[in-house]
């Protein structure tokens, strides 16, 4: 069987349910060669996932999920092979939006007391070791409340922009992002087009993007079909950007997605890997 990685993951230094460690550990089970942790908007994990590959045998890739804006639209920016000299740079960097992070995240437990939820911010804290926790933390409480069904639910009804309890942090610019990423050694990578763009959308983005210094996009994903794999395949060409791809895997966070192979189908080449190794000029005896 060929060699696959996983350059998308989460650990439960954000919104994931395992730790670095543990998610290394998975990976060497699952036969993930390589495997990157982008835990959203923090380097919190990736002493302990750097020194798990190296005793696993796991090729650890250090990164982050970028939270950022673009024509007042979220998009997510992943930097992977982020130079460990600069983990404190990226923490000051996002730390403007983790202040604000932790306002919207007040707001929004007093707007859900507020209809009736008896939740505290304490109790959402408390079950995740993120600086700051997020929307799939009050969910899960949420749901362990019986005030929603399911995740899905509470994004759909409480948790949803615009009905009035959740109103997001202001983030930094997507293009500025990108040229910080570059400026600290990493590489950009857009992650999971579509979600978040049209085709149009990202039509628009991609050329503004790639003279930022935008290196890859993701073309596998879990949420993609083999069309939209196409699709992506084909814009990443147009526009000069190398191939990546991962799971987004989280966990027990979202049980409907395997590290490795996302909803049973994902596939991400070992050779998508080399590339943007290669890319981003790391030795490759620096793999176990």
């Amino acid at each position: 069987m060929k060699k696959i990685c996983d350059l998308h993951t989460h650990s439960n230094c954000s919104d994931g349910s395992l730790s670095p460690a543990e998610l290394v550990a998975a990976a060497k089970e699952k036969g993930v060669a390589a495997l990157a942790l982008t835990d959203h908007n923090t380097t919190k994990g990736l002493a302990e996932f750097v020194a798990a590959g190296e005793q696993r045998g796991v090729i650890a890739v250090p990164g982050c999920e970028f939270s950022t804006d673009y024509d007042d639209t979220e998009l997510h920016v992943v930097g992977l092979f982020l130079p460990e000299a600069a983990w404190p740079e990226v923490e000051d960097y996002v730390s403007a939006l983790l202040r604000g992070k932790h306002d919207s995240n007040l707001l929004l437990i007093e707007k859900l007391r507020e209809r009736g939820c008896d939740i505290t911010y304490e109790e959402v804290a408390a079950i995740t070791d993120a600086k700051e926790f997020n929307r799939a933390h009050v969910g899960r409480v949420l749901q362990a409340k019986g005030y929603v069904h399911s995740l899905d639910q509470a994004f759909d009804t409480l948790l949803k922009p615009g009905n009035g309890c959740y109103f997001p942090a202001k983030r930094p610019d997507a293009l500025r992002t990108i040229q910080f990423i570059n400026r600290i050694g990493g590489l950009a990578v857009l992650a999971h087009p579509f979600l978040n763009l049209d085709r149009a959308g990202l039509e628009a983005f991609l050329p503004q993007a790639k003279e930022a210094g935008l290196a890859a996009m993701e073309t596998r994903y879990s949420l993609f079909d083999e069309a939209k794999r196409r699709e992506a395949d084909a814009l990443a060409e147009r526009f000069g950007l190398l191939p990546s791809g991962g799971s987004d895997f989280h966990g027990a966070a979202k049980p409907a997605i395997a590290l490795g192979t996302g909803k049973g189908d994902l596939r991400v080449p070992f050779a998508f890997y080399e590339a943007l190794r290669n890319r981003a000029g790391i030795a490759s005896d620096r793999e176990r």
